[in-house]
């Protein structure tokens, strides 16, 4: 167990502990909330740093109840106890890599929920069907994760495909997982929509951001919305399509536009429509404040050829490589039903180990 006790060093369990105490003395003081945007940014920090602890509790028992039961089974020779201990061992290996992957998660909003959004670039329907080859795997990948999805807004393709989606991904450290998938996905295929079954290539983006709570101050003036209401399209809309209930809000001032049409209530698609466009202000004030700009940005301003962060290439051969990490597979099947986690860990461990070197 002597690897186990360096990793808990590498976790500093107690260190986090007293960092929590010491924002718990902070959050004491009778002035606490006198300055609300610290007292809650304090708040949330003390939550993150708790959610750590726990979660190394969690696992580091799981590690000292297996490493006693191998003990008592070796010392009595107990062969079906032993098999008992080999079966935890993987399971329990991949649970101390997990925790490993989150403490590299320690942005202000890593922890929390993602908001997703798509659109197909350069390619016309072949772009609007891949569009909607992502939205359906990080549907999949949501699933076999145990997040909770919510599609906002999906509009249709006139031939095939989607024009855009935005979906809402719930779930412990959804943002910091997903963030990593921010940027341009090409794709070269034999297209389905060729009847010369010509190889074409084609592009779309995804942008994800964090959801912001209401800790998170973020002004928006209702002088500068621009409110249109219309009827919900598609299959995710046909039982409100009698109603104007969808809701579309521009921002004028920055000519953002959210939309939201996945609720048979007006007043809550509104809700969500406003929730999106909170996170897509707050994003886009957080890179105004950054002194270079945030290399996603550049990344997003051409959804086409040299800007793509991932490749996945169906024909003439199978391969799915990350430009970023150079990680690369051949399995484009698992990859297609959501199995992007080993793209997600090389790009989160890419700073560590360049801190490493």
């Amino acid at each position: 167990m002597a690897v186990w006790r360096a990793s808990e060093v590498f976790f500093d369990p107690e260190g986090k502990e007293k960092q929590i105490a010491a924002l718990e003395e902070r959050a004491s003081v009778p002035n606490f909330w006198g300055d609300q945007d610290n007292a809650k940014k304090i708040l949330r920090e003390k939550a993150q740093l708790t959610g750590v602890v726990q979660d190394f509790r969690d696992v580091f028992s799981r590690v000292d109840d297996t490493a006693q039961l191998f003990e008592m089974a070796r010392i009595e020779g107990d062969g079906t106890v032993m098999e008992e201990v080999d079966s935890d061992m993987d399971p329990l290996a991949k649970a101390v890599s997990s925790l490993e992957l989150k403490l590299m998660l320690s942005g202000e909003y890593d922890r929390g929920n993602a908001i997703i959004t798509i659109h197909p670039g350069a390619g016309g329907t072949e772009s609007q069907d891949w569009a909607q080859m992502l939205l359906r795997w990080y549907l999949r990948f949501a699933e076999k994760s145990g997040f909770k999805t919510s599609v906002i807004d999906v509009q249709e393709g006139e031939e095939a495909g989607i024009k855009s989606a935005t979906v809402e991904i719930t779930g412990d450290y959804a943002y910091g997982y997903l963030k990593a998938e921010t940027g341009v996905h090409r794709l070269v295929r034999i297209s389905p929509f060729d009847t010369n079954k010509r190889r074409h290539t084609s592009f779309s983006s995804v942008f994800v951001m964090p959801e912001i709570d209401d800790s998170v101050h973020v002004e928006i003036n209702e002088a500068d919305l621009r409110v249109d209401t219309y009827r919900s399209s598609g299959a995710g809309g046909q039982h409100v399509n009698k109603t104007d209930s969808a809701i579309r809000i521009t921002h004028l001032p920055t000519n953002t536009v959210v939309q939201c049409q996945n609720e048979r209530s007006q007043h809550k698609n509104r809700e969500t429509a406003m929730k999106v466009l909170r996170a897509k202000l707050h994003e886009l004030e957080m890179r105004k404040k950054q002194e270079h700009k945030d290399s996603l940005q550049s990344d997003m301003k051409d959804i086409s050829w040299g800007n793509q962060i991932r490749s996945y290439v169906l024909h003439p051969y199978k391969m799915v490589k990350d430009l970023r990490t150079r990680v690369e597979t051949s399995n484009t099947d698992g990859v297609l039903d959501g199995d992007i986690m080993p793209f997600i860990e090389a790009y989160l461990a890419r700073p560590a180990k360049a801190q490493v070197e």
